[in-house]
């Protein structure tokens, strides 16, 4: 996403398991928690309107993970029940140097840019990427756990797009999602996520064996 403005030093941070924004992607999110909805209406007051995103890495979501990804407000509606809807497009990763609750009722992030400058440049290519073995690996993964999706869109979407919706939207442990989220590169995000899926399917053609 081409930005005019600076990126600050300080972010609000959504904390949510589960929930990563990979390079040149869109998250819709679904925003009903007060503080949030607090974060969003102090989000939308800023030229910037960034929201951070990052992991929590344990059940008490005191220990969050080091790297984020920042998204800019670019599309929300207001909820007839108060909730917002809203979608982020991702300006850039970061670096989460320290995390404080401060005065408001979400925490805020310091937070470093240094590393992540490929975020704001072009698509990624991957001259290795194997168009018709990473569907097929794909198919099989989403076969075994009976999700479906738009295959047409598949088959034409480039490699980039395809690897980076799927590190966000199949149904990852929070460890793997954040693994492929700080990977550099798109080539080195699409051999992980292969070998993140065909361990899956090994394990549980495994556990059918034992049973």
């Amino acid at each position: 996403m081409r930005r005019d403005y600076d990126l600050p030093t300080t972010l609000p941070l959504f904390v949510l398991p589960g929930a990563v924004l990979m390079p040149r992607t869109r998250l819709p999110l679904n925003i009903f928690e007060p503080r949030y909805l607090q974060m969003v209406e102090d989000a939308l007051k800023t030229p910037e309107r960034l929201i951070g995103m990052i992991q929590p890495l344990d059940e008490s979501g005191d220990v969050l993970a080091e790297i984020g990804s920042a998204g800019r407000i670019v599309g929300f509606s207001e909820q007839d029940d108060g909730r917002y809807l809203i979608s982020l497009g991702q300006v850039s990763r970061f670096r989460l140097n320290e995390a404080e609750q401060g005065f408001h009722p979400y925490p805020l992030g310091q937070v470093d840019w240094a590393g992540f400058e490929l975020d704001g440049g072009d698509e990624e290519q991957d001259p290795d990427w194997h168009r018709d073995n990473f569907l097929a690996l794909m198919r099989r993964y989403m076969d075994r756990h009976d999700l479906s999706t738009d295959w047409e869109a598949a088959d034409d979407a480039e490699a980039e797009l395809l690897v980076n919706s799927l590190a966000m939207a199949l149904p990852l442990e929070v460890q793997d999602k954040q693994a492929l989220l700080e990977t550099p590169t798109l080539p080195e995000r699409r051999a992980l996520l292969e070998g993140l899926l065909e361990y899956e399917l090994r394990q549980s053609e495994n556990d059918e064996v034992i049973q």
